[in-house]
């Protein structure tokens, strides 16, 4: 790997795969909305940013996302849902990605092997939910599940060697987690970033489409 575009390279799991892979002395592109102004909820921002920037990269990571956006807690039950914080949840965790995705034909190779990865959540499951509750976030995981999936297919006509996956990284220790993390097992971000590289790596072509946790285990749509 030579080349690596993460987006989100400010956050706990972002940066952290962003040093690993600066130390493989991989040349990266960070882009963030706090250093960068990169906001993924803006189409404008993330069209002209992209554009703007030359490829091709092995690797594309969409690390960016929120469980909480402008205070609104994940609903307990759907007595709860605000569609304001559902469609804040869908801007930054379904519609962000899918506005980069469409980029991914240009700034992927298309003679040799590459990986574009979005970061899900095992709660984006359908298949695995048996608990109910996060609604709006939940939607808006399952919603990038199949934005993946759908630019996958795509993808496969054209770039014949590349990978585009959803990845769960496990329940990570970041300010993205904390007030939810309570005794479920948690790893720290670099040990999540290990993970996460560990299985980019292993994927090949056959795997486009598909949906993966930290250990490389598919998870059930």
């Amino acid at each position: 790997m030579e080349k690596a575009l993460v987006i989100g390279a400010s956050g706990g799991i972002g940066g952290a795969i962003t040093n690993r892979l600066r130390h493989q002395s991989v040349h990266v592109t960070p882009l963030t909305r706090s250093q960068d102004g990169f906001d993924l909820t803006n189409p404008e921002i993330v069209d002209r940013t992209l554009a703007g920037i030359a490829g091709p990269f092995d690797l594309i990571l969409v690390a960016a996302g929120a469980l909480e956006i402008n205070g609104a807690a994940p609903e307990k039950t759907i007595r709860s849902l605000s569609a304001q914080a559902m469609m804040d949840q869908f801007a930054l965790n379904a519609v962000g990605p899918a506005l980069v995705l469409a980029h991914a034909a240009r700034l992927l190779p298309r003679d040799r092997r590459a990986v574009f990865a979005v970061l899900s959540a095992r709660v984006g499951s359908i298949g695995d939910n048996r608990l109910g509750g996060w609604v709006s976030y939940r939607a808006s995981k399952a919603a990038v599940n199949q934005i993946v999936r759908t630019t996958a297919i795509e993808l496969a006509r054209t770039h014949k060697h590349a990978i585009c996956v959803a990845l769960h990284p496990g329940t990570v220790k970041t300010a993205f987690t904390q007030k939810y993390v309570g005794r479920h097992p948690a790893v720290v971000p670099d040990e999540a970033a290990r993970n996460l590289l560990s299985v980019m790596a292993a994927l090949d072509p056959a795997d486009t489409g598909g949906f993966f946790d930290w250990a490389g285990k598919p998870v059930p749509w």
